[in-house]
């Protein structure tokens, strides 16, 4: 498939939206999310180098994929933390499909290979559904790619056949995912390698251009797949005001108090979408006499 054939496909390509196949008669499953104006609402709060930028807008594509993978209400979260030139990678996502994620680094970030990226980096996964307890994975980080890390945590942590396509660039990132169902009999014993082989032929151009219809299409065309109806993701921050207050509460009043006596007053940025919260010495002293948020309080721009 040529390159013009794959910019005249892009035009009819779902935008910020996640949708789901499986293979009706072997199994196995998958999702394909492509995300537009969601990315680039990460990248216009914070200006990322560019191999950054590329491992984030990856991640972000895999946190959508396998949060859609759940079933639960809640939020999963993952991060790749490290003491290499970037030191953290977090992303965000909801089981309304809400989005929101952040890097952080030192220095000049050139293009490097992911070992040397994070040195001795760590991959953390957690899970907090609605009123359940909450579950946390932890692995080292593997692989020469972000979705090479995340095949090996499920292979180490859930012992679950997975499979990850990821790409990003300055204004998109897009992301393919296969798992075989567990503790499910088959008459085709080599439906999974056969799937993970073709799937593997997708290119970075394919994934992030082309509607997931005409990657199925270009990949399983002589299998029977069932793609259904998209459903949409965005970026939306879930901080607040009364998530703040309730940061500072924790700080303690000594901290705080001594943070007002030297500014007059308390910020607080958040670094997922940059809303200012300004908290005065009325607030801050009904924060720890009444032990709680107030209601009244307002955000301060």
């Amino acid at each position: 498939m040529n390159t013009e054939t794959i910019q005249s496909q892009s035009a009819d390509r779902a935008h910020d939206s996640l949708e789901r196949f499986v293979f009706e008669h072997v199994p196995i499953h998958g999702r394909i999310v492509h995300l537009d104006a969601t990315w680039r609402a990460i990248l216009d709060r914070r200006n990322y180098p560019e191999p950054i930028r590329d491992v984030l807008g990856e991640l972000m594509a895999a946190a959508a994929l396998l949060t859609a993978t759940l079933k639960f209400d809640g939020r999963l979260t993952m991060q790749i933390q490290g003491d290499g030139p970037v030191k953290l990678l977090v992303v965000e996502c909801s089981s309304e499909r809400a989005m929101r994620g952040l890097a952080q680094w030192d220095g000049d970030i050139v293009p490097m290979p992911l070992d040397q990226m994070f040195g001795n980096g760590r991959l953390v996964i957690t899970i907090d559904p609605q009123g359940k307890e909450r579950y946390q994975g932890i692995v080292e980080l593997e692989g020469d790619s972000i979705a090479q890390a995340l095949e090996k945590y499920f292979e180490r942590s859930e012992q679950l056949d997975t499979r990850l396509w990821l790409a990003a660039d300055e204004s998109q990132a897009a992301g393919m995912l296969l798992q075989r169902l567990p503790d499910q009999e088959t008459v085709d014993e080599d439906a999974w390698d056969r799937a993970s082989h073709l799937g593997s032929t997708l290119t970075r151009e394919e994934l992030l251009a082309l509607p997931a219809r005409d990657i199925l299409h270009r990949l399983y065309n002589e299998d029977d797949i069932r793609l259904f109806q998209r459903v949409p993701v965005s970026f939306r921050c879930s901080c607040t005001r009364a998530g703040v207050e309730r940061a500072l509460h924790i700080m303690g009043p000594s901290e705080v108090r001594s943070i007002l006596v030297e500014q007059g007053h308390v910020d607080v940025d958040c670094e997922f979408c940059g809303a200012h919260y300004e908290l005065d010495s009325i607030e801050i002293e009904q924060l720890f006499t009444l032990g709680h948020t107030t209601d009244a309080a307002r955000t301060k721009h």
